[in-house]
Order: structure tokens, then sequence, then C-alpha cells
């Protein structure tokens, strides 16, 4: 099993929600510069991302060996 087939879910969500974040920034965003998270794009994204990824990583299902 490949690296990308075995995440494919957590790479969904940090896909999904990097586009999420830049889009928050984007339409509602932080006026006055003073917020941490939605001042700039890349924070925005990044936060986004890492959202995302951790919500659908949730998702995932362990395969066990038997042994």
């Amino acid at each position: 099993m490949t690296f990308l087939n075995k995440h494919r879910l957590t790479i969904l969500g940090i896909f999904l929600g990097a586009i999420a974040g830049y889009l928050y920034y984007h339409f509602i965003g932080c006026v006055s510069g003073t917020c941490s998270i939605t001042s700039k794009p890349l924070n925005s994204t990044a936060y986004g991302a890492l959202m995302g990824g951790l919500l659908l990583n949730l998702f995932n299902t362990k395969t066990s060996k038997s042994v």
C-alpha cells in the first residue's frame, strides 16, 4: 500500500482545509490586522490546512496485521 493511498483522507483534508482557510481570509478576514490567524493569508491557509487534515484524519481506519 503506497503512502498516498494510505493517507488519502488526510491529504484531502489538508487540501480542502487550505482552500477553506484562504477563502475565510479573503471573504471574512480581519480588518484591523490584529487577529493572529486571519491577518495574513499564509497564516489562515496554514491553519485551515492543519484543521482540515486533523478533521479528516479522524475518519482513517487502522488496519492491523494478524500474526
